[in-house]
């Protein structure tokens, strides 16, 4: 059974057979999510190091323990207390290494729709060549001359990639609100217990949403002062009161008649989480009341202590990155394809499901090829490719450059280090606080498109 196991794992390392477990007693895997799952542990590793290098507790606690650390720092040239591999200018160089692998594998996989090309086989095997040259990629950005030019560009061109990757997700919420309301709409026509399910979920999500708002003006307003807050709160109510009442309006009802307070709930929704975490991300404002600092227009709930800081950059960025991921492999999927070219329904009948979600375009047809030791991969692109190889990669390719974005903390990277990730930037709240309005233009304008552009067929 072992060797069976090893022979298995060596044909996926070194060959173009799918990966898979050990372990004969876990579930069956198909080949087109195995690929996907090593590239997104390739994705998870690079960003983990991004962290480390972030880390002023890690360089200190390097600096204590590792023998001879000054010695071996400039054996490799990378200073005397290493400063080269510490920082935003080292998370630079390893995440331009990282998206030009995947940038590199994105025009590699143009055009495939056939498991069986050569470039097919490249993109679905060959593990270890592809870490080793991922490594061998973001090592050798540490020695790309002019550093300063390079660096002041790679940024530039980073914060385009990182909005175009926040574009991407905006999109594929509002694909994920019609989408969820078109699948439990088509449930009505057979039961009509679908109605309930509809009118529960809508009055959750506006629940949600006042409740956000109500809390966001008791923790982030006072009396006197933080007239900001007061304003951008007020506005953002007011916006998700607006495409409320749009998505209900006859003119809009008359050429989407599957437009409702459903979808409009969940993106209000999401626009409260997004405003929430921009004014938690705002700069704390203190004043000296005697001799006490006292926050304005932040609640305090943490005394301060740097194990509540570790404690809240830990799972802040366990969750944040963990979204990234979740991101970037469900924006991959056929459908979240097909919403980024304004195509939000398809040929084939609904079938309404609670869990719509987690459905997929895979099909179970296809039996194991591989019947040796250890889990079973299912090869299920026999007949064509189940996702875009090329947009795989182009999506991490925008999701390197946002995590090197949002790891240095975007503008505002000098000084930047993990430890502080939540301790509040002016960056991160203009770039969540402009997430909300973006937004909402994506809704509207999948609400108002069919209006201004009579001629053009929309459906949601």
């Amino acid at each position: 059974m072992s060797a069976r196991c090893c022979a298995s794992q060596l044909a996926c390392c070194c060959g173009y057979s799918g990966c898979s477990l050990c372990c004969k007693c876990c579930p069956r895997i198909r080949q087109s999510r195995s690929t996907r799952s090593m590239y997104a542990l390739f994705f998870i590793l690079i960003t983990l190091v991004c962290c480390i290098m972030m880390s002023r507790t890690v360089a200190i606690e390097m600096k204590k323990h590792i023998p001879y650390f000054e010695d071996i720092c400039k054996g490799i040239q990378a200073g005397n207390t290493c400063e080269k591999l510490v920082g935003y200018s080292a998370v630079y160089r390893v995440c331009f290494g990282m998206a030009c692998f995947f940038f590199m594998f994105c025009l590699l996989t143009i055009k495939i729709d056939n498991s069986k090309n050569f470039r097919a086989y490249i993109h679905n095997g060959f593990w270890f060549f592809k870490f080793v040259l991922l490594v061998a990629m973001c090592a050798g950005a540490f020695f790309i001359p002019d550093q300063d030019t390079f660096l002041k560009a790679w940024r530039h061109l980073g914060a385009i990639g990182a909005f175009l990757f926040i574009g991407i997700q905006l999109i594929l919420i509002v694909e994920f609100a019609h989408k969820w309301n078109k699948n439990w709409t088509a449930g009505t026509a057979q039961n009509k217990i679908w109605y309930a399910f509809l009118a529960l979920v809508t009055l959750l999500m506006y629940t949600i949403t006042v409740g956000a708002l109500l809390l966001m003006v008791w923790f982030y307003t006072g009396r006197k002062g933080c007239v900001e807050n007061k304003i951008l709160i007020g506005i953002n109510g007011g916006l998700c009161l607006l495409i409320s009442l749009v998505a209900i309006s006859p003119c809009v009802q008359n050429r989407q008649p599957n437009s409702g307070l459903l979808q409009s709930g969940i993106i209000s929704c999401y626009v409260s989480y997004l405003t929430f975490s921009a004014l938690s991300s705002k700069p704390v404002e203190t004043v000296l009341i005697n001799q006490k600092n006292i926050t304005l227009c932040s609640p305090n709930f943490v005394d301060g202590s740097s194990d509540d800081e570790l404690l809240v950059t830990s799972l802040g960025t366990t969750l944040l990155f963990a979204c990234i991921l979740y991101s970037c492999l469900t924006s991959t999927t056929r459908s979240s394809s097909e919403a980024l070219r304004g195509r939000y329904t398809t040929s084939e009948p609904e079938v309404a499901r609670c869990c719509f979600c987690f459905t997929s375009d895979e099909q179970d047809a296809e039996e194991p090829h591989d019947q040796r030791g250890g889990q079973q991969v299912i090869y299920d692109e026999k007949k064509g490719t189940i996702y875009s190889y090329t947009y795989f990669h182009f999506v991490f390719f925008l999701g390197s450059l946002y995590v090197m974005m949002t790891v240095t903390n975007w503008f505002n990277y000098e000084g930047a280090h993990i430890e502080k990730f939540f301790s509040g930037s002016t960056s991160f709240f203009w770039v969540k606080m402009t997430s909300c309005w973006m937004c909402i233009l994506i809704y509207l304008w999948t609400l108002l498109a069919p209006l201004c552009l009579p001629t053009r067929e929309f459906a949601v």
